[in-house]
């Protein structure tokens, strides 16, 4: 029904259920979207324009508007939404956990250790969002500018690099970032061994 909405940022706040909500001007009209934290963190300033895709929920009580920054992150909240199980706020908190490229391989791979990082997301939750979107997200990262290849460790060694530094404490987004960064190392392959980027990675996330 509301496809976007492109309009001043009037205000982000947080409800009393640690919900992100911002307050969207369009045409002298005050929208207010539940947005993800993610997307709260890219938004300009109050006062400057931002465009935010949308998903319209209609319930009884009243409907909710959610937003989000790409086509591709709205669709895949439709898409997460539509597995048993998994509300909205399930769904939020998935994107909110992995960024986007990194939530539909771990889907695609069946990595429920790393969808498990997200609160609220258990075991079966995990196993449950594998086999009902596997199939259908397969195709995502074969379209350009949808999902960009994710970079990091070669695919036989990337959930053991992944499951050793979560152990360790860092959070799932903490270790997507750092295998991002440590990919563009000049030396360090795809290829190279698990400990080579397990090592590499601890020192990015600790600042050495």
């Amino acid at each position: 029904m509301i496809s976007y909405l492109k309009g001043i940022v009037a205000g982000v706040s947080k409800s009393s259920n640690n919900r992100v909500i911002l307050t969207l001007e369009v045409n002298s009209c005050g929208y207010d979207l539940q947005i993800t934290t993610r997307l709260m963190q890219q938004l300009p300033p109050v006062g400057e324009t931002a465009q935010v895709f949308t998903h319209l929920q209609i319930r009884e009580e009243q409907p909710l508007l959610y937003g989000f920054g790409t086509l591709a992150e709205r669709d895949l909240f439709r898409q997460l939404t539509s597995v048993s199980g998994i509300g909205t706020a399930s769904a939020i908190a998935l994107l909110d956990t992995l960024p986007l490229p990194d939530l539909v391989q771990a889907i695609v791979t069946s990595n429920t250790q790393l969808l498990i990082q997200t609160p609220g997301v258990g075991g079966k939750t995990a196993e449950r969002l594998c086999l009902e979107l596997k199939k259908k997200l397969a195709d995502w990262t074969n379209i350009p500018g949808l999902v960009a290849p994710t970079d990091g460790p070669a695919p036989a060694i990337l959930e053991d690099v992944q499951m050793t530094l979560l152990a360790l404490g860092y959070t799932a987004s903490e270790v997507s970032g750092a295998l991002q960064a440590v990919s563009q190392q000049v030396g360090l392959t795809k290829n190279s061994n698990a400990e080579d980027w397990i090592r590499q990675a601890i020192a990015h996330l600790s600042g050495s």
